[in-house]
């Protein structure tokens, strides 16, 4: 058998920056095996499988894996899917053209809007299918900060903590004080066990205020080593649950508040984020993730 694939690289209007993507088209007919097979030889943070939707008003159904296992939801996934289907329908943007995408995920049907411009990389946003809820309290400081090689008084700023929260996938937030603390950062695999594998998390998502670019609020990492992810370029779910730490540590005023996070960039693939967080009566009523997506190869791959 043999399955059409492409790959884009998310987060970023810049082919070979943001977090890379492969998407594999018209998979009804693959296996969970296959699936993860497929992915773990692309080797990519996440590998999506299109199959034809269970409700026929809904643009595609998909799986996401990463190399080692199946996730419910991911951001890049997400974004960069949906982009990819929005211009395979409509071909090259001659017009700014607006759509909807509306992808079946196992974590809920995810609305997906699109906008394409003529000679630019295309744009999504969605609302988070799941708000942003705390998890609880992370081991002591000293032991995150030895799982990822750091002091601990490199470790929290103003009033940020780490913690631990979920938006379906469940992550680390761990503040740290510069961008020197967070550029220096590298999982410690003698401590990073006991730190983050028995805390039942997808991984650890670094954020300092310090930023390479004024226009950035956050300057983030991400490391996942048990799920096949070293480390992350560009991680829209932990995206999603930086915006829980927000709302918990800043105390959000009732409006909209939107917020460009930098990742990637000691990777070598820079890439940003858009986080736009509405709050109302003192809740988090809205998470909404954005970003840009480029496509860079196309192909086929043989089963």
């Amino acid at each position: 058998m043999r399955f059409e694939f492409h790959t884009l690289d998310v987060f970023t209007s810049k082919r070979f920056g943001g977090n890379p993507l492969a998407v594999v088209l018209d998979a009804d007919e693959l296996d969970d095996t296959q699936m993860q097979v497929i992915a773990r030889e692309f080797n990519l943070s996440e590998t999506v499988f299109v199959k034809r939707p269970v409700n026929p008003a809904h643009s595609a159904a998909v799986r996401i894996f990463t190399p080692k296992d199946e996730l419910p939801f991911a951001g890049h996934p997400t974004v960069g899917t949906a982009i990819l289907l929005s211009e395979l329908k409509s071909g090259p943007a001659e017009t700014e053209q607006d759509a909807i995408v509306t992808l079946e995920q196992q974590a809920g049907v995810v609305r997906v809007g699109i906008r394409l411009m003529p000679g630019e990389a295309g744009f999504a946003e969605f609302d988070a299918p799941k708000l942003p809820q705390d998890a609880g309290a992370l081991p002591p400081v000293d032991t995150l900060a030895a799982g990822l090689g750091l002091i601990p008084n490199e470790i929290g700023f103003e009033n940020h903590r780490p913690r631990c929260f979920a938006a379906g996938p469940a992550f680390a937030m761990i503040p740290v004080a510069t961008l020197e603390a967070i550029a220096k950062a590298r999982i410690c695999y003698p401590h990073w066990a006991s730190a983050f594998d028995e805390q039942g998390i997808v991984g650890a998502f670094l954020y300092t205020r310090q930023c390479e670019h004024t226009t950035s609020a956050f300057h983030a990492r991400m490391f996942a080593p048990t799920t096949g992810i070293p480390e992350d370029p560009a991680t829209g779910s932990a995206a999603i649950c930086l915006a829980g730490a927000m709302h918990h540590f800043d105390e959000l005023p009732d409006g909209m508040h939107k917020r460009a996070i930098e990742q990637g960039y000691e990777m070598g693939r820079p890439g940003q984020i858009i986080m736009t967080n509405v709050v109302r009566g003192g809740g988090l009523e809205v998470v909404r993730i954005g970003g840009n997506a480029v496509r860079v190869s196309e192909g086929q791959i043989f089963v």
